[in-house]
């Protein structure tokens, strides 16, 4: 029996008529309704025609995350007066809502509306681009920008170009770029029809309750602990000030647990909500409580998509947690966040959905207006890898065909085809191969299902899917950081994340082909029985992560094979980022800190640390680094500048890891030739024996180079390394170090850079004189360092002399400074003339009385230059 009293108060309802006849026009709509109109339950039963409104459709509703499939299939289904399932129907109808995620699967023939995340959309499009069979799809909560719904949306534009353009196709969000969004679905046709739903919202009164001291910014995944503890307080507080339901949010399940722990004694139920959490436990909160109070801690899952009855308050730490990839060190991992603008108003607005509430916000007023507007879409800063198979396995690989709100960075897509041609998943063009293919049908992370083909067949179908299971989703930190003991715990472990891991055990298993019936003797393990545990944990963190195998340094420190440092447990102070709550300090609790190799499976880097940090590895050894990346190891001639030498060696490494290495007593001469020439460049210029006549020269070469150009060259410090082969050829082939370097005569090697094919190199003492000749018979050394060239001479020398002399071809006069028969300076003219016309005759009465034994005529113009005094002149 459908509860019509129930779909009746849905205020979406008001929108219905308009997305029908968008639909029925252009195929395609943008549908922005505010949370709680019912957008996500009411509008695809009605384009489904379950609720009377038109004819039978099978619906398809993408939603990020899993606990919103289960959630929102579970409230249609409760519209309709039926049961999620495929099982028998009591009453005709039964199994017309189902739902499907990742390991598990609650629909059939009957369900006319299916409810999945967008990762199994994903999947369903590539074994089966038409889709056949369906006649809607609903992408909801697309403001969120999660790769995997910008990707799939790609891919449904491209079906209804191609194949199918009757497919319909709605996007949905409470709060949205609509514009954007309906250019992207109305493409060549024009914006797609966008369908606005007004909402019956409840006022919600904004509190803001920032901590009293400063706290620490949040860094990779680490929050300040006091930070937590004020949330804690404010929750607190809100029960007090406050009537109903509150609902926290938080970042991530570390943070929940340590806020749950705070709470300890409140007069109230704690649930902890998170994508990690029981389904029973989801259920258990959307279905409501039973009279007591009750606190939810959350994660961005509950921001949309769901009602949690009964809340009338929210408490919002301002943080989100989310993807980040540092391409330079092959390090992806999630990180701390501020929460959007757009964020905080979906998290308050969970207040305001059943009746007026309240928004306690733990951060200053002042701070919002500088928070960000939208969160950044993923494909902007996540790991491509993934999205690079899919677009390569649609036949896209450069995915510049697909329609995207945002193109990939170019550098992060490079990057993501670089690692899957090394496993094997695309071929040299980019295209998918056949192995590629069946990668991206596993349902994981391309890295994670290279690990499952090949450990398979050394470790066993079973055991290889155990592990990679638990790098798909990194275990509770209780765990450890032990791989191989992660996975004992795990077996053993009766929680929640224990049951997950056995159910997607079980799923990789069968999808890496393990046999569905019996035994094969060794406790449903598979073949490859002859590895230990800590050796198969260790061969598959390998095999999906080559770069990050690591030799020991020392100390609980490592090298990766990427060339980044990496810690373990107790040696964090060392790295600089403190150690981590729940570690155990030196030592660590586990074998990691003391072993020569590592296979380091999950890894971040914390701001302004100098060196990775381990948060989950396995023991290996150099043999299975060796085999799990082969494409990084390397033997050969390594010759290069190190401390003022050449170092020549035979080197083997893998990757950054220094294997072996041994003397060369015969390097190769070109080799050697670029080690001069880098340490030169690393070095500098000044390495070379500059004499006074060498920095003359360059001087001069460089006065016409600017007052000339072409084709005198440039001689700064960067065009001389640039071009150092070319005016050191002879020299750098005989030079091994820095000694040989600083008996180079610069001066004479610069002399090749003169323009001797031109001819115009003979002009050089011509155009740059060094020296210039007065009229008392000196020859006076022309000063080029500045910008402009000076020459310093004694003023009774230049009498007689007319004009003030000028170079380069008469195109640039000298700047003359005149100095005192002492040396010091007197005047300074670049027009002689016009200086004994006009300034000579207050100089001359200064100089006169200090230096009376020199001649000062009253017509320097016409008088005779002297180098001498006055009695010198008379006895001569």
């Amino acid at each position: 029996m459908i509860r019509r009293d129930a779909l009746d108060q849905l205020p979406v309802r008001t929108a219905l008529p308009a997305l029908r006849t968008a639909l029925d026009g252009d195929g395609t709509a943008v549908l922005c309704a505010p949370p709680g109109t019912g957008k996500t339950t009411l509008v695809p039963l009605d384009l489904a025609g379950l609720t009377g409104a038109g004819p039978v459709r099978r619906v398809l509703v993408a939603e990020p995350r899993r606990m919103a499939a289960r959630a929102a299939a579970r409230r249609m289904a409760w519209l309709l007066g039926e049961e999620v399932g495929t099982g028998a129907p009591p009453a005709q109808g039964w199994g017309r809502v189902g739902f499907t995620v990742r390991g598990e699967r609650r629909a059939g023939p009957r369900t006319t509306v299916e409810v999945v995340t967008t990762g199994v959309l994903l999947q369903r499009l590539q074994r089966d681009p038409e889709l056949a069979g369906v006649d809607v799809v609903v992408l909801d909560e697309c403001h969120e920008r999660h790769l995997d719904a910008d990707t799939a949306a790609a891919f449904l534009l491209d079906v209804r170009e191609t194949l199918r353009p009757e497919l319909r196709l709605v996007a949905a969000s409470a709060t949205t770029d609509a514009e954007g969004w309906a250019r992207l679905l109305g493409g060549a046709r024009g914006a797609a029809p966008v369908v606005e739903a007004a909402g019956v919202s409840h006022p919600v009164e904004v509190v803001w309750a920032p901590p009293e001291r400063a706290v620490r910014p949040a860094h990779g995944t680490r929050v300040d602990p006091a930070l937590l503890t004020h949330v804690a307080g404010v929750v607190r507080r809100a029960l007090r000030e406050r009537s109903g339901d509150v609902l926290c949010f938080l970042p991530g399940v570390g943070e929940i647990g340590r806020v749950a722990g705070e709470l300890a004694g409140v007069d109230a139920e704690v649930l902890q909500v998170h994508g990690r959490a029981p389904a029973a436990v989801q259920d258990a909160v959307l279905a409501g409580g039973n009279g007591g109070r009750r606190v939810v801690l959350a994660t961005s899952v509950a921001e949309s998509s769901l009602t949690v009855p009964g809340v009338r308050v929210v408490v919002d730490s301002g943080l989100a947690r989310v993807p980040r990839t540092d391409h330079a060190r092959g390090l992806s991992a999630l990180t701390t966040v501020r929460a959007s603008r757009a964020a905080g108003r979906q998290r308050a607005g969970r207040a305001g959905r059943e009746a007026p509430g309240a928004v306690y916000r733990c951060w200053p007023e002042g701070e919002d207006g500088r928070l960000p507007a939208f969160p950044d879409p993923e494909i902007r800063v996540a790991d491509l890898t993934a999205f690079a198979l899919q677009a390569a396995c649609w036949g896209d690989p450069a995915a510049d065909g697909l329609a995207l709100l945002d193109a990939p960075p170019a550098g992060a897509l490079a990057a993501a085809r670089e690692v899957l041609t090394a496993i094997g998943a695309v071929d040299g063009a980019g295209r998918a191969t056949e192995r590629g293919t069946r990668m991206a049908r596993l349902g994981l992370h391309p890295r994670l299902a290279r690990a499952l083909l090949d450990g398979a067949p050394q470790a066993g179908v079973r055991r290889a899917a155990e592990v990679v299971a638990l790098l798909s989703e990194e275990p509770p930190r209780a765990y450890g950081d032990d791989l191989a003991a992660a996975w004992r715990t795990a077996r053993r472990g009766g929680d929640a994340y224990g049951a997950r891991w056995r159910q997607e055990a079980r799923r990789l298993a069968s999808a890496a082909g393990e046999p569905r019936t019996g035994s094969d003797g060794d406790g449903g393990r598979g073949g490859g029985a002859a590895l230990t545990d800590d050796a198969v944990a260790g061969l598959v963190a390998a095999l999906a992560f080559p770069e990050r195998v690591a030799r020991a340094r020392g100390g609980g420190s490592f090298l990766m094979a990427s060339g980044t440092g990496a810690e373990t447990a107790g040696a964090e102070t060392q790295a600089g980022w403190g150690q981590r709550p729940g570690s155990s300090g030196a030592g660590g609790g586990s074998g990691l800190r003391d072993a020569e190799w590592l296979a380091v499976a999950v890894a971040d880097r914390p701001v302004a640390a100098a060196s990775a940090r381990v948060r989950l590895a396995a023991v290996i050894d150099e043999e299975t680094a060796r085999a799990a990346a082969p494409a990084l190891y390397a033997s050969g001639e390594e010759v290069r500048w190190s401390d003022g030498d050449v170092v020549a060696r035979r080197v083997t490494r893998l990757g950054a890891i220094e294997l072996a290495a041994r003397p060369l007593t015969a390097p190769d001469p070109g080799l050697l030739r670029d080690a001069v020439v880098a340490g030169l460049r690393r070095e500098g210029i000044g390495l070379l024996r500059w004499s006074a006549a060498a920095a003359s020269s360059r001087q001069r070469m460089a006065f016409l180079h600017r007052e000339l150009g072409a084709p005198w060259p440039d001689v700064s410090d960067a065009a001389l390394l640039e071009c150092a082969e070319e005016w050191l050829g002879v020299e750098l082939g005989r030079a091994r170090r820095r000694a040989d370097l600083e008996r180079i005569d610069a001066g004479q090697a610069l002399a090749r850079l003169l323009p001797w094919a031109t001819g115009e190199a003979a002009r050089f003492d011509e155009l740059a004189p060094e020296r210039l000749e007065v009229p008392s018979g000196s020859r006076v050394r022309v000063d080029y360092e500045g910008a402009q060239p000076v020459l310093a001479v004694k003023l009774q020398e230049l009498f007689g002399w007319q004009e003030s002399p000028r170079v380069a071809g008469g195109r640039v006069p000298v700047l003359v400074h005149l100095l005192s028969p002492a040396g010091r300076p007197a005047a300074v003219t670049a027009d002689l003339a016009s200086f004994w016309r006009d300034g000579y005759r207050s100089v001359r009465a200064e100089l006169r009385g200090r230096y009376p034994k020199h001649p000062w005529p009253e017509d320097p113009s016409t008088a005779e230059p002297t180098r001498h005094t006055s009695a010198r002149l008379r006895r001569g």
